[in-house]
């Protein structure tokens, strides 16, 4: 079993997690790393809090203490506009300091916003690429059924 906490970008603070769940059970985007024979317990949901990220500090820690071993950062930190500046920074301090795994996507890109981004110089040069690859990979497809 698969115990995971996601943070999503607080400019999404609303959002009901329909795309993130749906991809759990489908094991897309981000959850493509998990077999469809092994259980994924969502254990934990929350904001990042809001620029810089204050709730990066201690989410991660509620979340490792209801048993999280993975904490995905959403997908929204990889697509909104602009792309979360922290993602990097997100993702080293809750590896180093809450030593948990971080895996960077939920659900897969929307191929809307795949089309909008992927002419953009941040997008092809930068760390967005590296750490987000994963959800670079996805079929069209797959992204159109995120649209």
């Amino acid at each position: 079993m698969a115990k995971i906490g996601i943070i999503i970008c607080a400019r999404y603070r609303n959002c009901g997690g329909g795309k993130c769940l749906r991809a759990i059970r489908e094991r897309a985007g981000g959850f493509a790393r998990y077999s469809r024979e092994e259980t994924v317990e969502l254990v934990g949901y929350s904001s990042c809090g809001g620029c810089p990220g204050g709730n990066i500090e201690y989410v991660p820690e509620e979340m490792k203490k209801n048993g999280a071993e993975v904490i995905h950062l959403a997908t929204g930190l990889v697509v909104g506009y602009p792309p979360c500046p922290r993602l990097g920074a997100f993702k080293e301090l809750i590896e180093k300091k809450h030593g948990l795994k971080v895996a960077v996507g939920t659900h897969p890109i929307p191929l809307r916003y795949f089309t909008a981004h992927e002419g953009l110089s941040f997008w092809k040069r930068g760390e967005i690429a590296e750490l987000a690859g994963d959800l670079m990979q996805e079929s069209r497809e797959r992204m159109a059924a995120y649209d």
